[in-house]
């Protein structure tokens, strides 16, 4: 991937993704709508260049969010864009968990607490939902990777098949089905 400096300083690249890690509740996947608007809305990346970082975030090993803030902030702006954003995400979250343990230990087991954990649960399922049904939307542009994509759905959620295994073989199917289209067009 080579990079294309986009119109950005590190103070707005570092604020942008302190603002994102800031104020989402759940990480990882609820992050990646927010990340995702906030870089395409100005102008950092295309809607075309994102799912892309997020295939890569999601395969590299770590934390999603962090991932993602890497590889767009090295997208972005270089390896000081990867440092500035990397630190934006993960400094505001930090710091709440590090005031949370630190001032509220006493309440974890506070019945309003509990119910407002509780309330929040419905909220950060749609906010992993929506990015992962637009990438969806954005990805399959045939019928047969709606159907992988369905296919993988299952196994992973009812049948407990370990992704890499999904992986391999949907890597393999791939390549022969494009191959077999490739073929068909000569």
């Amino acid at each position: 991937m080579h990079i294309v400096m986009k119109k950005a300083s590190l103070w707005q690249i570092l604020g942008v993704f302190a603002k994102v890690g800031a104020f989402t509740i759940g990480g990882g996947y609820a992050m990646v709508p927010i990340i995702e608007k906030e870089v395409v809305s100005r102008g950092w990346l295309t809607e075309q260049e994102f799912p892309d970082i997020l295939a890569i975030a999601q395969s590299a090993p770590g934390l999603l969010a962090v991932n993602i803030s890497i590889f767009a902030g090295y997208r972005i702006k270089g390896v000081k864009g990867a440092i500035a954003a990397t630190v934006g995400s993960c400094l505001p979250p930090f710091l709440i968990i590090l005031a949370i343990a630190m001032f509220f230990t006493g309440y974890q087991d506070n019945e309003y607490v509990m119910k407002a954990f509780q309330g929040i649960r419905p909220a950060v399922v749609a906010l992993i939902a929506v990015p992962m049904i637009n990438m969806a939307k954005k990805s399959n542009k045939n019928w047969w990777s709606w159907i992988l994509t369905a296919t993988a759905m299952l196994l992973v959620a009812f049948l407990k098949v370990s992704p890499i295994y999904i992986l391999l073989v949907t890597i393999v199917l791939a390549v022969a089905i494009n191959v077999s289209i490739e073929r068909r067009k000569r």
